[in-house]
């Protein structure tokens, strides 16, 4: 059940379950199911209607939402996204948050940090979840282009929304939802001065996208290029730690 405390050690109490869908996902399948059905009943059209009535199923499973068990430490920086990390680079924070926000928020450094790419295909969950727990500082909606989420110019040149969310002793994560090639909106769930948890569900991108992560300084990447990863469960970083991992494609 959502809200149990389990561990490593076997306390706790865990049960498969078919996911939930997202109530922002349950309209556009209800209407994929209607369309079927017209094209099924009305028109007779067998050949068109099965695979628009099949195709209506792939859309509630685009917009599942299943639970995740968030690890529990003060300095772990979980993935806010399913899905494949494709770069990881040391680069500037995004101009946006760079600049004070105008109401006596400072804004991130300009010298580079790492950020860790993770793109989402349409097959991957797209809820996406808090790197870490604490005040949300900025929500940043940036109009853009839709070029493919998996080149690393869409972190400049897409439809993006920048969230930074910071500690009470001050450290702050920055995250980017990048919209791509089919992704044609961001829904936020928060909005500036919101308090969240690590883990907690903090937005979506509809139908293949990209988030980026920007670690803070003097904190380097727990994950590999290449490597597939979880939302609110992979750990990506620990606040503070650095130590170069290596990895065997196998």
């Amino acid at each position: 059940m959502a809200g149990d405390l389990l561990d490593n050690r076997g306390r706790g109490d865990a049960e498969w379950g078919w996911p939930p869908i997202h109530p922002e996902g349950r309209k556009f399948g209800l209407a994929a199911v209607g369309i079927a059905l017209v094209v099924l009943v009305i028109l007779h059209w067998q050949i068109l209607g099965w695979p628009l009535l099949l195709g209506s199923l792939g859309v509630f499973a685009f917009f599942r939402d299943p639970e995740r068990v968030v690890p529990q430490g003060s300095d772990l920086i979980v993935s806010p996204a399913d899905g494949l990390v494709t770069l990881i680079q040391q680069v500037p924070p995004p101009g946006e948050l760079q600049t004070a926000d105008g109401q006596g928020g400072a804004g991130l450094s300009p010298e580079p940090l790492i950020r860790i790419s993770i793109f989402m295909s349409v097959f991957d969950v797209h809820i996406n979840r808090a790197p870490i727990g604490g005040t949300v500082a900025r929500v940043i909606y940036i109009p853009g282009k839709f070029v493919n989420a998996d080149l690393d110019k869409a972190s400049e040149e897409n439809e993006r929304q920048h969230v930074l969310i910071e500690r009470a002793d001050g450290v702050r994560v920055a995250f980017t939802q990048i919209a791509g090639l089919v992704a044609r909106r961001i829904v936020p769930f928060i909005k500036p001065g919101d308090i969240v948890a690590a883990g907690q569900r903090v937005g979506l991108i509809r139908f293949g996208s990209r988030v980026d992560v920007y670690l803070p300084h003097g904190t380097e990447s727990k994950v590999l290029l290449g490597q597939k990863v979880i939302g609110g469960e992979t750990v990506l970083a620990e606040i503070g730690k650095q130590g170069l991992i290596e990895g065997v494609s196998q």
